[in-house]
């Protein structure tokens, strides 16, 4: 019936919704349970609140100048080399996500201005340009604050603070592999070098985007400072962001703000939808003892970790082809968490292999949700970029590789902030 809903047009959320009522009403039971499992499970989920803040914040930056100073830091930081603003789209990427925590701000924030300096002169075509800002924006959610990694905290009931950790190291891999991918193919198509920032300038648009820079080193200090938990940090971020653009940029204007509150209230109400359909159907998948009955046959099919988790892999880059990153955190991840115990895979570990998977997702065909968005900020056909996003795919691709088969990597910065798994 859920499948059905969805493909006659009704969001997910409210397709688990109506397919879970449906099964309490021809199971006998009480329909006010649909009600009762949204309410507890949104009244007990006070991490949740750390969404709308960190979208907010996302918002505010990229009505502000913030976005504009960070791009112009990264390029006199990197802009010389071959491929100059490809490693640009990359590290403005990497600062950024440390403030927004979602892919998509990153990519139509940032992205909409790389996109325009990568292709203004000539030097990169705009289908090279919107593949390369699509897979960057992936590593948005990996590095902390992250959204994706709120949503696996709420199905696991793991601390944010430590996922907020386990994804600094894949979020950097993942960062270090499109770079290189980026300057392979730079070399091979012979893209000219971009004209050099002189060093002289540097030290000058570090100052001007000092402020900026600041707003992950406060909001990550004081999660493991001990100081603010991840929603009262999401808070500060927010709050901060609208301080520096009001007071120090001056560059966000009453108008501007109220508009971003109407866009950030409608992305929060889709998730909130997503989440509160999520609570209900997982209700329904635990009363039929679905993930007993998959752990039962998956530790009987006698896999080993490294086994499983390649099944893992492929599954859920399978399902990322069509189902939006959420959906599989919050759907998919529960019913695979028993089996995960089961095998003594680390919760963490297999945390950040889930959000990662759920992040590739947003970029392969046929729905990845990113391509359509660079798509209509370039006005180019999504087939074009498709055909130049593979290479990052592939690279990304082998990232997720060393972050399954190596968990002390994951796991590093984790147990230097006291993780004992």
């Amino acid at each position: 019936m859920i499948v059905a809903l969805v493909v006659s047009g009704l969001s997910v959320g409210l397709a688990m919704m109506s397919g879970s009522f449906m099964y309490l009403l021809l199971k006998g039971y009480d329909p006010s349970i649909a009600s009762e499992q949204m309410l507890q499970g949104l009244y007990n989920g006070y991490t949740l609140l750390a969404i709308p803040l960190f979208i907010l914040a996302a918002d505010i930056m990229n009505i502000g100048s913030l976005a504009e100073k960070l791009l112009k830091f990264c390029q006199a930081l990197v802009g010389r080399f071959r491929g100059g603003l490809g490693h640009v789209n990359v590290v403005s990427s990497v600062i950024f996500s440390g403030m927004s925590g979602s892919a998509i701000a990153d990519a139509v924030g940032m992205g909409k201005i790389i996109i325009n300096l990568m292709t203004r002169d000539g030097k990169y075509t705009p289908a090279y340009a919107a593949a390369i800002t699509a897979a960057t924006a992936t590593v948005g959610p990996i590095i902390p604050p992250s959204i994706p990694m709120v949503l696996y905290a709420l199905v696991s009931d793991q601390s944010v603070g430590y996922l907020f950790a386990a994804g600094m190291a894949p979020g950097l891999l993942m960062a270090l592999m499109m770079g290189l991918m980026n300057y392979w193919i730079a070399r091979k198509r012979n893209f000219p070098t971009d004209d050099a920032v002189p060093l002289r300038e540097l030290p000058r648009a570090t100052y001007e985007a000092f402020p900026a820079l600041m707003l992950p080193v406060i909001l990550l200090g004081g999660i493991y400072g001990g100081i603010m938990t991840p929603t009262e940090a999401a808070a500060v971020a927010a709050a901060y962001a609208l301080i520096i653009s009001v007071v120090l940029y001056r560059s966000v204007s009453l108008k501007a703000f109220w508009n971003t509150l109407q866009s950030g209230s409608r992305s929060v109400g889709s998730i909130g939808i997503l989440i509160a359909g999520s609570l209900t159907f997982n209700y329904v998948i635990i009363r039929e003892d679905i993930p007993v009955a998959i752990s039962d046959f998956m530790v009987h099919l006698e896999l080993s970790k490294i086994g499983f988790l390649i099944a893992v892999n492929i599954l859920m880059l399978a399902l990322g082809c069509i189902l939006e990153g959420g959906v599989i955190i919050l759907i998919v991840v529960p019913i695979l968490l028993p089996t995960v115990q089961a095998m003594g895979i680390d919760l963490l570990h297999f945390g950040v292999i889930a959000v990662v998977n759920a992040m590739l997702g947003l970029i392969t065909p046929p729905y990845g949700l990113l391509l359509f968005i660079v798509a209509k900020i370039t006005d180019q056909p999504v087939g074009s970029i498709i055909r130049e996003i593979w290479p990052f795919i592939v690279a990304l691709i082998g990232a997720l590789a060393i972050i399954t088969f190596v968990p002390d990597f994951v796991l590093y910065f984790p147990r230097l902030f006291g993780y004992k798994g």
